[in-house]
């Protein structure tokens, strides 16, 4: 996807909001030297401004706001470029929040009516890095591990990066080139393959018979 987004499925919506919200206002920010912080700064006063401008924007594309975490201010840290985390709820693909990579700490939620609706929202987006389904139903996740268009996929898992021996690459416009990130594709990348065959007569004078032979069975 874009952005992180979280697609919420029927009656579901609602207790995800809830919950989502709890976890948001109880991120604990801090500097790095704080080993108790889940989350540090952001690069850059410009990038912090930037992220800012597009909880701004959300709240004008009509986005519900459900936790705000644009001023935030750490005691002893006060010229640190911290952003709290911030959600919205009743996101559209139509509006910005979702179609642009923000690149901070901002989670939006769209509602869907079922499944099918929630696979053709992730279809029609033009990245397809990595998706998530959450759920308890055997048969929904393996419909959703089938259909989804992207190329890293969790079940019941939040972020869906492979371990270093998988590649770490998505499809549609989440990929430039022809090779995903490391693992065997990263590989791939960096080498040029060499095939040598082999075959090694039992006499000394080379002798026996299918020595010019192609060895196309072992």
């Amino acid at each position: 996807m874009a952005v992180p987004v979280a697609v919420a499925v029927g009656k579901a919506a609602d207790p995800l909001v809830e919950r989502l919200a709890a976890r948001v206002r109880a991120l604990r920010l801090g500097p790095s030297t704080d080993p108790q912080a889940e989350m540090g700064p952001l690069i850059s006063g410009e990038h912090r401004a930037k992220v800012a401008s597009y909880v701004d924007l959300g709240v004008r594309e009509g986005a519900e706001l459900v936790v705000d975490g644009r001023r935030v201010s750490l005691q002893g840290w006060e010229d640190g470029f911290f952003l709290g985390g911030s959600l919205f709820d009743r996101v559209t693909p139509a509006m910005r929040i979702y179609q642009d990579e923000i690149f901070g700490p901002v989670l939006g939620v769209v509602r869907c009516a079922d499944l099918d609706a929630a696979l053709a929202l992730i279809e029609a987006n033009r990245f397809g890095n990595g998706a998530a389904v959450f759920t308890r139903s055997g048969a929904a996740a393996r419909a959703f591990g089938q259909r989804v268009q992207a190329g890293m996929v969790g079940v019941n898992v939040p972020i869906p990066v492979p371990v270093a021996f998988h590649s770490f690459g998505g499809w549609k416009q989440s990929l430039f080139g022809d090779h995903a990130m490391h693992g065997p594709e990263g590989v791939r990348f960096y080498t040029r393959p060499k095939t040598v065959t082999s075959r090694w007569p039992r006499s000394a004078d080379g002798g026996g018979e299918g020595g010019f032979a192609m060895p196309t069975f072992g």
